[in-house]
């Protein structure tokens, strides 16, 4: 009988496990690994893949040509992965990468139409307000940068009795914001159809006219909150569905959207990059319009409250870096000589202040569109100025 030494019995039965093993290994797939996030998509991964291959190859050369090569890589990862991100986001958190319709999957936002113009296109959207317990809609210019890199934003506030369709309509803005590549929003005045009791009743206050105010008193305090929506909840939205830079912003109007804008940057230093404004109701506090508004929505017992939303009271305090505030105002506007709008108010208070203002009086022009048509590009100018910065 054959006898075998233990080494080789140990040898063999090693060998015999090593054939099992290997009939019944099972490859892993490439792509077993789980990315981090769920939007983390396979294209994403190559893309990642090589940006980090051009950066190990800069650091081995430390050539100029290398550098330049890590540099696109670098800038088509950070495209892909914003894209693959939004994409997600859009789709309620789907399958990611996928192509999902904004007309009905953007998050949190439905798209109305869309019509292009300038190279960009027009958007006008709706969305379920928190802030003002309604639905709101709002209009958005996207330039055709925004489909490769991230752009500032510039905020539209409009007046009494608009929509936004008013400024998308009429303004000629489109071709000014194409030109310097920046996202232009244009909300509505107010919430709308809330069945407040009186809300129809007057052109200058309620529906069409928020003043931009938030609400204490009790009957408006629910809905008419325009100062926060504009503030925080309409920025968040725009940064969660349109390829912007969040920090980069700046904010516009005219007449009780002008005050608006001159609030909204006065009560939020660094918040906004630059200010501007088309005869804007400058001392609200002490005008018609300003008093039957602000008595309404904040009460008359406590007048004090009213100067947190009065742009020449709000400047005496204001301790952030200056604004370089451009205003332009016509000299034929009949809301001017009927004491609404008090100019004068606003340059002086700046002058106490120490605020930049340039306030130009246009002679011969109105309070209309006309007038907000043929100065909108300097205003733009102004703003990309600083947003570009």
């Amino acid at each position: 009988m054959l006898m075998l030494s233990p080494i080789f019995c140990i040898l063999l039965l090693l060998g015999q496990s090593l054939i099992i093993r290997s009939l019944l290994y099972i490859p892993k797939m490439k792509d077993a690994p789980t990315p981090k996030n769920e939007w983390f998509s396979e294209k994403c991964r190559l893309a990642k893949e090589k940006k980090d291959l051009m950066y190990r190859r800069y650091n081995r050369h430390k050539s100029s040509q290398a550098y330049l090569r890590y540099k696109e890589a670098r800038a088509e990862f950070v495209r892909i992965r914003r894209e693959e991100e939004r994409n997600f986001l859009r789709s309620g958190g789907g399958i990611s990468g996928s192509t999902v319709s904004t007309t009905n999957k953007m998050a949190g936002i439905k798209e109305e139409s869309s019509n292009k113009v300038f190279g960009g296109f027009q958007k006008v959207c709706s969305h379920d307000s928190k802030e003002l317990n309604c639905r709101m809609k709002f209009g958005v210019f996207v330039p055709s940068e925004a489909e490769s890199s991230p752009v500032p934003v510039m905020y539209w506030l409009s007046g009494l009795t608009c929509t936004e369709q008013n400024f998308i309509t009429k303004a000629g803005a489109q071709q000014h914001a194409a030109k310097h590549g920046l996202l232009l929003v244009s909300p509505d005045t107010s919430p709308r159809g809330c069945n407040i009791e009186g809300e129809d009743d007057d052109w200058d206050f309620g529906t069409g006219a928020g003043f931009y105010v938030d609400a204490t008193e009790e009957k408006w305090k629910t809905n008419y909150r325009m100062y926060s929506y504009i503030t925080k909840e309409l920025p968040q939205l725009i940064a969660a569905n349109f390829n912007v830079v969040p920090d980069k912003m700046s904010i516009m109007g005219h007449s009780m959207g002008g005050h608006g804008a001159l609030v909204c940057a006065l009560k939020n230093p660094g918040m906004y990059q630059s200010v501007s404004a088309f005869s804007p109701i400058c001392n609200p506090t002490n005008c018609p319009w300003g008093i039957k508004a602000f008595s309404g929505y904040l009460g008359t017992e406590n007048k004090d409250a009213w100067k947190e939303y009065d742009a020449c009271e709000l400047v005496k305090n204001y301790k952030g870096t200056p604004l370089q505030i451009l205003v332009d105002q016509g000299k034929a506007d009949n809301f001017l000589t009927q004491g609404q709008l008090l100019p004068d108010k606003l340059v002086n208070a700046c002058a106490q202040a120490g605020m930049p203002i340039v306030m130009r009086m246009q002679e011969d022009y109105d309070h209309s569109y006309y007038f907000i048509a043929t100065f909108m590009g300097d205003h733009i100018d102004h703003h990309a100025k600083y947003l570009k910065e």
